[in-house]
Protein backbone atom coordinates (compact mmCIF):
# COMPACT_ATOMS: atom_id res chain seq x y z
CA UNK A 1 0.00 0.00 0.00
CA UNK A 2 2.86 2.49 0.83
CA UNK A 3 4.03 1.84 -2.41
CA UNK A 4 0.95 2.91 -4.23
CA UNK A 5 0.55 6.23 -2.08
CA UNK A 6 4.70 6.74 -3.37
CA UNK A 7 3.90 6.29 -6.87
CA UNK A 8 0.41 7.99 -7.22
CA UNK A 9 1.84 11.04 -4.99
CA UNK A 10 5.05 11.38 -7.05
CA UNK A 11 3.00 10.61 -10.76
CA UNK A 12 0.66 13.33 -9.71
CA UNK A 13 4.01 15.68 -8.62
CA UNK A 14 5.25 14.97 -12.28
CA UNK A 15 1.75 15.80 -14.22
CA UNK A 16 1.73 19.61 -12.23
CA UNK A 17 5.39 20.07 -13.26
CA UNK A 18 5.07 18.86 -16.62
CA UNK A 19 1.92 21.40 -17.29
CA UNK A 20 3.97 24.30 -15.09
CA UNK A 21 7.13 23.78 -17.63
CA UNK A 22 5.19 24.74 -20.34
CA UNK A 23 4.44 27.43 -18.37
CA UNK A 24 7.91 28.44 -18.07
CA UNK A 25 8.12 27.95 -21.54
CA UNK A 26 5.56 30.49 -22.57
CA UNK A 27 6.80 33.06 -20.58
CA UNK A 28 10.35 32.98 -21.76
CA UNK A 29 8.65 32.97 -25.02
CA UNK A 30 6.85 35.94 -24.40
CA UNK A 31 9.38 38.15 -22.94
CA UNK A 32 11.46 37.97 -26.45
CA UNK A 33 8.66 38.68 -28.68
CA UNK A 34 6.89 41.86 -29.65
CA UNK A 35 3.31 41.81 -28.98
CA UNK A 36 2.13 44.88 -30.50
CA UNK A 37 1.08 44.26 -33.97
CA UNK A 38 0.77 46.74 -36.19
CA UNK A 39 -1.71 46.82 -39.71
CA UNK A 40 -2.63 49.17 -42.25
CA UNK A 41 -6.44 50.82 -41.75
CA UNK A 42 -8.90 49.17 -43.83
CA UNK A 43 -9.23 50.51 -47.52
CA UNK A 44 -12.59 48.98 -47.88
CA UNK A 45 -15.07 47.77 -45.52
CA UNK A 46 -16.24 44.13 -45.67
CA UNK A 47 -19.84 43.28 -44.34
CA UNK A 48 -19.85 42.04 -40.70
CA UNK A 49 -22.44 40.06 -38.97
CA UNK A 50 -22.43 40.45 -35.01
CA UNK A 51 -23.92 37.75 -33.10
CA UNK A 52 -25.47 38.21 -29.35
CA UNK A 53 -25.96 35.26 -27.81
CA UNK A 54 -28.49 35.41 -24.61
CA UNK A 55 -30.05 33.95 -22.39
CA UNK A 56 -32.04 35.68 -19.64
CA UNK A 57 -29.81 38.62 -19.59
CA UNK A 58 -32.60 41.15 -18.03
CA UNK A 59 -29.28 42.99 -16.04
CA UNK A 60 -27.21 43.77 -18.75
CA UNK A 61 -28.86 43.66 -22.40
CA UNK A 62 -29.36 46.94 -22.45
CA UNK A 63 -26.10 48.16 -22.70
CA UNK A 64 -24.53 45.33 -24.70
CA UNK A 65 -27.02 46.24 -27.44
CA UNK A 66 -25.98 49.89 -26.88
CA UNK A 67 -22.56 49.34 -26.80
CA UNK A 68 -22.73 47.30 -30.32
CA UNK A 69 -24.52 50.03 -31.85
CA UNK A 70 -22.08 52.08 -30.63
CA UNK A 71 -19.98 50.95 -33.45
CA UNK A 72 -17.56 52.96 -35.80
CA UNK A 73 -18.16 50.98 -38.37
CA UNK A 74 -20.83 51.96 -41.93
CA UNK A 75 -23.98 50.88 -40.71
CA UNK A 76 -25.05 49.19 -44.47
CA UNK A 77 -21.68 47.13 -43.89
CA UNK A 78 -22.93 45.86 -40.24
CA UNK A 79 -25.50 43.57 -39.37
CA UNK A 80 -26.31 42.63 -35.74
CA UNK A 81 -28.36 39.18 -34.40
CA UNK A 82 -29.58 38.84 -31.08
CA UNK A 83 -29.74 35.09 -30.74
CA UNK A 84 -32.17 35.53 -27.91
CA UNK A 85 -33.11 32.12 -26.31
CA UNK A 86 -34.86 34.15 -22.76
CA UNK A 87 -37.70 32.89 -21.13
CA UNK A 88 -38.30 36.09 -18.95
CA UNK A 89 -38.87 39.63 -19.69
CA UNK A 90 -35.24 39.87 -21.35
CA UNK A 91 -36.99 39.02 -24.33
CA UNK A 92 -39.25 42.51 -23.97
CA UNK A 93 -36.39 44.57 -23.48
CA UNK A 94 -34.40 43.18 -26.26
CA UNK A 95 -37.56 43.95 -28.43
CA UNK A 96 -37.85 47.28 -27.43
CA UNK A 97 -34.31 48.11 -27.77
CA UNK A 98 -34.14 46.47 -31.66
CA UNK A 99 -36.91 48.84 -32.47
CA UNK A 100 -35.24 51.55 -30.83
CA UNK A 101 -31.72 51.33 -32.62
CA UNK A 102 -34.19 50.23 -36.47
CA UNK A 103 -35.27 53.26 -35.94
CA UNK A 104 -32.30 55.05 -36.33
CA UNK A 105 -31.21 53.02 -39.17
CA UNK A 106 -29.40 50.09 -38.08
CA UNK A 107 -29.63 46.68 -39.23
CA UNK A 108 -30.33 44.87 -36.22
CA UNK A 109 -32.62 41.85 -35.90
CA UNK A 110 -34.29 40.23 -32.88
CA UNK A 111 -33.82 36.06 -33.57
CA UNK A 112 -35.91 33.49 -31.26
CA UNK A 113 -35.69 29.57 -31.84
CA UNK A 114 -38.42 27.58 -30.80
CA UNK A 115 -36.39 25.82 -28.24
CA UNK A 116 -32.67 26.00 -27.19
CA UNK A 117 -31.25 23.05 -28.74
CA UNK A 118 -27.54 22.86 -28.49
CA UNK A 119 -27.46 26.20 -25.96
CA UNK A 120 -24.80 28.62 -27.18
CA UNK A 121 -23.67 26.76 -29.85
CA UNK A 122 -27.10 25.84 -30.96
CA UNK A 123 -28.04 29.63 -31.06
CA UNK A 124 -24.55 30.63 -32.81
CA UNK A 125 -25.40 28.06 -35.68
CA UNK A 126 -28.73 29.04 -35.94
CA UNK A 127 -27.99 32.84 -36.96
CA UNK A 128 -24.65 31.51 -38.96
CA UNK A 129 -27.18 30.27 -41.27
CA UNK A 130 -29.12 33.50 -42.12
CA UNK A 131 -25.98 36.34 -41.27
CA UNK A 132 -24.62 38.05 -44.71
CA UNK A 133 -21.49 39.08 -42.90
CA UNK A 134 -18.19 38.21 -44.21
CA UNK A 135 -17.05 38.09 -40.82
CA UNK A 136 -18.83 37.02 -37.60
CA UNK A 137 -17.99 38.55 -34.59
CA UNK A 138 -19.46 37.60 -31.22
CA UNK A 139 -20.05 38.98 -27.61
CA UNK A 140 -21.59 37.74 -24.41
CA UNK A 141 -24.05 39.43 -22.85
CA UNK A 142 -21.20 41.11 -20.41
CA UNK A 143 -18.93 42.29 -22.69
CA UNK A 144 -18.74 45.78 -23.80
CA UNK A 145 -15.60 46.49 -26.51
CA UNK A 146 -14.58 49.92 -27.61
CA UNK A 147 -15.67 52.04 -30.49
CA UNK A 148 -12.95 51.19 -32.63
CA UNK A 149 -13.08 46.95 -32.56
CA UNK A 150 -13.96 46.00 -35.87
CA UNK A 151 -11.43 48.88 -37.58
CA UNK A 152 -8.74 47.05 -35.03
CA UNK A 153 -9.61 43.61 -35.76
CA UNK A 154 -10.50 43.49 -39.48
CA UNK A 155 -7.47 44.61 -40.52
CA UNK A 156 -5.58 41.44 -39.17
CA UNK A 157 -6.92 39.57 -41.66
CA UNK A 158 -5.19 38.03 -44.44
CA UNK A 159 -6.30 35.15 -46.72
CA UNK A 160 -5.00 32.31 -44.65
CA UNK A 161 -6.47 33.99 -40.85
CA UNK A 162 -9.62 32.16 -40.15
CA UNK A 163 -9.82 33.86 -36.54
CA UNK A 164 -8.77 36.79 -34.70
CA UNK A 165 -8.94 36.65 -30.96
CA UNK A 166 -8.56 39.80 -28.41
CA UNK A 167 -7.62 40.32 -25.31
CA UNK A 168 -10.27 40.74 -22.56
CA UNK A 169 -10.46 43.40 -19.86
CA UNK A 170 -12.05 44.11 -16.47
CA UNK A 171 -14.59 46.72 -16.00
CA UNK A 172 -15.01 45.42 -12.52
CA UNK A 173 -11.85 44.04 -11.65
CA UNK A 174 -11.70 46.11 -8.43
CA UNK A 175 -14.61 45.43 -7.26
CA UNK A 176 -13.69 42.36 -4.58
CA UNK A 177 -10.92 40.73 -3.81
CA UNK A 178 -12.68 37.92 -5.65
CA UNK A 179 -12.81 39.63 -8.80
CA UNK A 180 -8.91 40.76 -8.49
CA UNK A 181 -8.26 37.17 -8.17
CA UNK A 182 -9.61 35.81 -11.08
CA UNK A 183 -8.62 38.86 -13.00
CA UNK A 184 -4.80 37.96 -12.20
CA UNK A 185 -5.55 34.33 -13.46
CA UNK A 186 -7.55 35.40 -16.75
CA UNK A 187 -4.59 38.09 -17.64
CA UNK A 188 -1.90 35.53 -17.86
CA UNK A 189 -3.57 33.81 -20.28
CA UNK A 190 -4.69 36.43 -22.03
CA UNK A 191 -1.31 37.60 -22.12
CA UNK A 192 1.92 34.85 -21.61
CA UNK A 193 -0.26 31.98 -23.14
CA UNK A 194 -2.28 33.25 -25.91
CA UNK A 195 0.82 35.26 -26.87
CA UNK A 196 3.48 33.15 -26.67
CA UNK A 197 1.42 30.27 -28.51
CA UNK A 198 0.62 32.26 -31.28
CA UNK A 199 4.42 33.82 -31.69
CA UNK A 200 5.79 29.90 -32.04
CA UNK A 201 2.50 29.23 -34.82
CA UNK A 202 1.24 26.63 -32.54
CA UNK A 203 -2.66 26.07 -31.44
CA UNK A 204 -4.66 28.71 -29.98
CA UNK A 205 -7.95 29.34 -29.26
CA UNK A 206 -11.44 31.31 -29.42
CA UNK A 207 -12.44 32.00 -25.97
CA UNK A 208 -15.92 31.93 -27.01
CA UNK A 209 -16.36 36.26 -27.32
CA UNK A 210 -14.66 38.92 -28.00
CA UNK A 211 -13.40 37.31 -31.50
CA UNK A 212 -14.02 37.40 -34.88
CA UNK A 213 -14.84 34.76 -37.64
CA UNK A 214 -13.95 34.35 -41.00
CA UNK A 215 -17.12 33.01 -42.08
CA UNK A 216 -15.92 30.39 -44.46
CA UNK A 217 -13.69 29.34 -41.98
CA UNK A 218 -16.23 28.43 -39.17
CA UNK A 219 -18.35 26.90 -42.17
CA UNK A 220 -15.03 24.83 -43.89
CA UNK A 221 -14.45 23.49 -39.95
CA UNK A 222 -18.38 21.94 -39.95
CA UNK A 223 -19.70 24.78 -38.24
CA UNK A 224 -20.56 25.19 -34.25
CA UNK A 225 -21.15 21.71 -32.58
CA UNK A 226 -22.96 21.04 -29.20
CA UNK A 227 -21.72 17.99 -27.82
CA UNK A 228 -19.24 19.92 -25.65
CA UNK A 229 -19.63 22.65 -22.66
CA UNK A 230 -16.50 24.19 -24.82
CA UNK A 231 -18.01 24.60 -28.35
CA UNK A 232 -15.25 27.80 -28.55
CA UNK A 233 -12.49 25.35 -28.10
CA UNK A 234 -14.13 22.58 -30.15
CA UNK A 235 -14.07 25.02 -33.20
CA UNK A 236 -10.88 26.47 -32.85
CA UNK A 237 -9.25 23.20 -33.35
CA UNK A 238 -11.16 21.38 -35.69
CA UNK A 239 -10.74 25.02 -37.94
CA UNK A 240 -7.11 24.87 -37.20
CA UNK A 241 -6.66 21.40 -38.43
CA UNK A 242 -8.02 22.02 -41.33
CA UNK A 243 -5.16 24.16 -42.44
CA UNK A 244 -6.00 27.65 -40.81
CA UNK A 245 -4.54 30.22 -38.72
CA UNK A 246 -5.45 32.10 -35.98
CA UNK A 247 -4.30 35.61 -34.86
CA UNK A 248 -4.32 37.48 -31.25
CA UNK A 249 -4.19 40.75 -30.70
CA UNK A 250 -2.94 41.61 -27.26
CA UNK A 251 -3.00 45.22 -27.54
CA UNK A 252 -6.89 44.87 -28.70
CA UNK A 253 -9.15 45.05 -25.65
CA UNK A 254 -12.50 44.23 -25.21
CA UNK A 255 -13.55 44.85 -21.62
CA UNK A 256 -16.47 42.45 -19.34
CA UNK A 257 -17.69 42.04 -16.02
CA UNK A 258 -16.09 39.21 -13.76
CA UNK A 259 -18.30 36.82 -11.40
CA UNK A 260 -18.46 38.65 -7.71
CA UNK A 261 -20.11 35.92 -5.92
CA UNK A 262 -18.39 32.43 -5.81
CA UNK A 263 -21.67 30.53 -6.72
CA UNK A 264 -21.04 31.89 -10.38
CA UNK A 265 -17.19 31.82 -10.30
CA UNK A 266 -17.48 27.69 -9.85
CA UNK A 267 -20.39 27.87 -12.53
CA UNK A 268 -18.39 29.51 -14.93
CA UNK A 269 -14.79 26.96 -13.61
CA UNK A 270 -17.28 24.00 -14.30
CA UNK A 271 -17.87 25.14 -17.36
CA UNK A 272 -14.51 25.34 -18.74
CA UNK A 273 -13.06 22.58 -17.48
CA UNK A 274 -15.22 20.03 -18.31
CA UNK A 275 -15.92 21.20 -21.86
CA UNK A 276 -12.21 20.92 -22.10
CA UNK A 277 -12.13 17.31 -21.15
CA UNK A 278 -14.93 16.76 -23.24
CA UNK A 279 -13.48 18.48 -25.85
CA UNK A 280 -10.19 16.78 -25.02
CA UNK A 281 -11.90 13.37 -25.71
CA UNK A 282 -13.26 14.19 -28.79
CA UNK A 283 -9.83 15.84 -30.32
CA UNK A 284 -7.12 14.39 -28.95
CA UNK A 285 -6.78 11.53 -31.45
CA UNK A 286 -7.80 13.45 -34.02
CA UNK A 287 -4.88 15.90 -33.23
CA UNK A 288 -2.16 12.50 -32.99
CA UNK A 289 -3.30 11.43 -36.51
CA UNK A 290 -2.77 14.87 -38.05
CA UNK A 291 -0.29 15.98 -40.10
CA UNK A 292 0.99 18.81 -37.98
CA UNK A 293 4.22 19.13 -37.01
CA UNK A 294 5.21 17.73 -33.60
CA UNK A 295 5.70 20.96 -31.50
CA UNK A 296 2.04 21.98 -32.69
CA UNK A 297 0.97 18.13 -31.42
CA UNK A 298 2.82 18.62 -28.15
CA UNK A 299 1.39 21.93 -27.06
CA UNK A 300 -1.71 20.99 -28.34
CA UNK A 301 -2.36 17.94 -26.73
CA UNK A 302 -1.22 19.86 -23.14
CA UNK A 303 -3.93 22.92 -23.91
CA UNK A 304 -6.76 20.22 -24.17
CA UNK A 305 -5.78 18.24 -21.13
CA UNK A 306 -4.57 20.84 -18.94
CA UNK A 307 -7.51 21.07 -16.95
CA UNK A 308 -6.20 17.58 -15.66
CA UNK A 309 -3.83 19.52 -13.71
CA UNK A 310 -6.59 19.99 -10.96
CA UNK A 311 -6.71 15.99 -10.78
CA UNK A 312 -3.14 15.65 -10.02
CA UNK A 313 -3.66 18.60 -7.69
CA UNK A 314 -5.96 16.85 -5.47
CA UNK A 315 -4.15 13.49 -5.65
CA UNK A 316 -0.72 15.22 -4.79
CA UNK A 317 -2.19 17.19 -1.90
CA UNK A 318 -4.34 14.51 -0.41
CA UNK A 319 -1.69 11.55 -0.47
CA UNK A 320 1.07 13.84 0.99
CA UNK A 321 -0.59 13.54 4.21
CA UNK A 322 -0.44 9.63 4.36
CA UNK A 323 3.45 9.81 3.25
CA UNK A 324 3.61 12.20 6.58
CA UNK A 325 3.33 9.03 8.77
CA UNK A 326 4.55 6.59 6.12
CA UNK A 327 7.95 8.59 6.58
CA UNK A 328 8.11 8.47 9.97
CA UNK A 329 6.84 4.49 10.28
CA UNK A 330 9.59 3.39 7.46
CA UNK A 331 12.42 5.66 7.52
CA UNK A 332 13.88 3.92 4.71
CA UNK A 333 11.33 5.17 2.18
CA UNK A 334 12.26 9.04 3.04
CA UNK A 335 14.83 9.16 0.32
CA UNK A 336 12.12 8.29 -2.11
CA UNK A 337 9.63 10.45 -0.95
CA UNK A 338 12.13 13.76 -0.48
CA UNK A 339 12.94 13.28 -3.96
CA UNK A 340 9.40 13.56 -5.00
CA UNK A 341 9.51 16.80 -3.51
CA UNK A 342 11.98 18.12 -6.70
CA UNK A 343 8.51 17.87 -8.58
CA UNK A 344 7.86 21.46 -6.90
CA UNK A 345 10.56 23.12 -8.91
CA UNK A 346 7.55 23.67 -11.58
CA UNK A 347 6.07 25.76 -9.30
CA UNK A 348 8.75 28.01 -10.31
CA UNK A 349 7.97 28.03 -13.64
CA UNK A 350 4.68 28.93 -12.93
CA UNK A 351 5.66 31.60 -10.55
CA UNK A 352 7.70 32.91 -13.37
CA UNK A 353 4.88 32.54 -15.92
CA UNK A 354 2.43 34.88 -13.52
CA UNK A 355 5.28 37.25 -13.18
CA UNK A 356 5.74 37.75 -16.20
CA UNK A 357 2.01 38.18 -16.95
CA UNK A 358 1.91 40.65 -14.41
CA UNK A 359 4.61 43.31 -16.05
CA UNK A 360 3.07 42.94 -19.49
CA UNK A 361 -0.67 44.51 -18.28
CA UNK A 362 1.25 46.90 -16.60
CA UNK A 363 0.04 46.98 -13.55
CA UNK A 364 1.32 49.62 -11.02
CA UNK A 365 3.89 48.86 -8.27
CA UNK A 366 4.10 45.13 -10.03
CA UNK A 367 6.43 43.55 -7.62
CA UNK A 368 4.62 44.14 -4.54
CA UNK A 369 0.99 43.61 -6.88
CA UNK A 370 2.59 40.29 -7.56
CA UNK A 371 3.55 39.08 -4.08
CA UNK A 372 0.48 40.31 -2.66
CA UNK A 373 -1.54 38.60 -5.37
CA UNK A 374 0.26 35.40 -6.47
CA UNK A 375 -0.03 33.69 -3.12
CA UNK A 376 -3.76 34.12 -2.63
CA UNK A 377 -4.48 33.46 -6.16
CA UNK A 378 -2.48 29.74 -6.04
CA UNK A 379 -4.52 29.36 -2.49
CA UNK A 380 -7.24 30.24 -4.17
CA UNK A 381 -7.11 27.48 -6.89
CA UNK A 382 -6.03 25.25 -5.21
CA UNK A 383 -8.83 25.72 -2.72
CA UNK A 384 -11.23 25.59 -6.30
CA UNK A 385 -9.13 21.62 -7.32
CA UNK A 386 -11.73 19.65 -5.91
CA UNK A 387 -14.59 21.40 -8.07
CA UNK A 388 -12.73 21.65 -11.09
CA UNK A 389 -11.66 18.23 -10.87
CA UNK A 390 -15.01 16.44 -10.76
CA UNK A 391 -15.71 18.48 -13.56
CA UNK A 392 -12.51 17.26 -15.13
CA UNK A 393 -13.81 13.82 -14.28
CA UNK A 394 -17.49 14.33 -15.54
CA UNK A 395 -16.01 15.15 -18.95
CA UNK A 396 -13.58 11.98 -19.51
CA UNK A 397 -16.04 9.88 -17.98
CA UNK A 398 -18.61 11.20 -20.93
CA UNK A 399 -21.61 11.93 -17.92
CA UNK A 400 -23.33 15.40 -19.75
CA UNK A 401 -24.52 17.84 -18.42
CA UNK A 402 -26.15 21.40 -19.20
CA UNK A 403 -25.23 24.40 -20.58
CA UNK A 404 -25.02 26.54 -17.04
CA UNK A 405 -24.73 30.72 -17.69
CA UNK A 406 -22.75 32.59 -15.68
CA UNK A 407 -25.26 34.56 -13.76
CA UNK A 408 -24.33 38.93 -14.87
CA UNK A 409 -24.74 41.33 -11.89
CA UNK A 410 -24.11 44.85 -13.99
CA UNK A 411 -21.51 46.17 -10.92
CA UNK A 412 -18.22 47.72 -11.23
CA UNK A 413 -17.39 48.74 -7.94
CA UNK A 414 -18.89 48.80 -4.17
CA UNK A 415 -20.38 51.35 -4.51
CA UNK A 416 -22.70 50.57 -6.97
CA UNK A 417 -25.60 48.97 -5.75
CA UNK A 418 -26.75 45.81 -6.59
CA UNK A 419 -29.90 44.71 -8.38
CA UNK A 420 -31.36 41.35 -6.88
CA UNK A 421 -30.34 38.74 -9.29
CA UNK A 422 -33.11 36.57 -10.29
CA UNK A 423 -30.48 34.14 -11.56
CA UNK A 424 -28.49 32.78 -8.93
CA UNK A 425 -29.18 29.01 -8.04
CA UNK A 426 -27.31 28.57 -4.99
CA UNK A 427 -27.58 25.58 -2.98
CA UNK A 428 -25.48 23.41 0.27
CA UNK A 429 -23.86 20.86 -2.18
CA UNK A 430 -22.26 17.72 -1.20
CA UNK A 431 -19.07 19.33 -2.48
CA UNK A 432 -19.77 22.28 -0.74
CA UNK A 433 -19.29 20.40 2.50
CA UNK A 434 -16.20 17.98 1.36
CA UNK A 435 -14.43 21.48 0.68
CA UNK A 436 -15.18 22.16 4.19
CA UNK A 437 -13.53 19.00 5.75
CA UNK A 438 -10.64 19.10 3.49
CA UNK A 439 -9.79 22.54 4.99
CA UNK A 440 -10.17 20.90 8.45
CA UNK A 441 -7.95 17.84 6.85
CA UNK A 442 -5.21 19.77 5.96
CA UNK A 443 -5.10 22.05 8.77
CA UNK A 444 -4.73 18.76 10.45
CA UNK A 445 -1.64 17.80 7.87
CA UNK A 446 0.05 20.98 8.84
CA UNK A 447 0.19 20.34 12.97
CA UNK A 448 0.81 16.85 11.92
CA UNK A 449 3.71 17.95 9.99
CA UNK A 450 4.65 20.20 13.42
CA UNK A 451 4.53 17.47 15.76
CA UNK A 452 6.68 15.32 13.38
CA UNK A 453 9.07 17.57 12.90
CA UNK A 454 8.82 16.88 9.06
CA UNK A 455 8.61 20.69 7.75
CA UNK A 456 9.05 19.96 4.23
CA UNK A 457 4.99 19.99 2.84
CA UNK A 458 3.83 22.16 6.24
CA UNK A 459 3.41 25.52 3.65
CA UNK A 460 1.57 23.57 1.16
CA UNK A 461 -0.69 22.11 3.67
CA UNK A 462 -1.49 25.70 5.31
CA UNK A 463 -2.02 26.83 1.99
CA UNK A 464 -4.24 23.91 1.33
CA UNK A 465 -6.45 24.65 4.50
CA UNK A 466 -6.76 28.43 3.38
CA UNK A 467 -7.81 27.78 -0.22
CA UNK A 468 -9.83 25.09 0.84
CA UNK A 469 -11.33 27.16 3.84
CA UNK A 470 -11.81 30.14 2.25
CA UNK A 471 -13.88 28.69 -1.13
CA UNK A 472 -16.11 27.01 1.65
CA UNK A 473 -16.79 30.29 3.67
CA UNK A 474 -17.29 32.18 0.28
CA UNK A 475 -19.60 29.18 -1.00
CA UNK A 476 -21.63 28.81 2.35
CA UNK A 477 -21.80 32.78 2.22
CA UNK A 478 -23.83 33.00 -1.03
CA UNK A 479 -26.46 31.05 0.46
CA UNK A 480 -27.58 33.94 2.79
CA UNK A 481 -26.14 36.70 0.82
CA UNK A 482 -29.38 37.73 -1.55
CA UNK A 483 -27.77 41.03 -3.62
CA UNK A 484 -30.34 43.85 -3.12
CA UNK A 485 -30.75 47.17 -4.60
CA UNK A 486 -31.14 50.45 -1.88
Amino acid sequence: MEWIIIIGYSVALAGITFFSIEQLYLALVYRKVNSIKKFSPLDTFPSVTIQLPIYNEKYVVKRLIDCMCQLDYPKDKLEIQVLDDSTDETSEIIAAKVLEWTNHGFEIQHIRRKDRVGYKAGALEYGLQSAKGEFIAIFDADFLPKANFLNETLPAFDDHIGMVQTRWGHINKNFSLLTKLQAFGLNAHFTVEQTGKNAKDVFITFDGTAGIWRKSCIEEAGGWEHDTLTEDLDLSYRAQLKGWKFLYLEQVVAPAELPVLISAVKSQQYRWNKGAAETAKKTAKRLIKSDQPFRVKLHGLMRLFNSSIYLFLVMASTLSIPLLFLKTLNPDISIVVDMTSVFFIGFLGMMFFYWISVKSVGEKASFSYYFSHFPLFLMFSMGMALHNAIAVMEGYLGKKSPFVRTPKFNVKTKSDHWEGNKYLTVKLSPVTILEGLLAFYFLFGAFSGIYLEDFALLFFHLMLAGGFGAVFFLSVKSLIYVPSRK
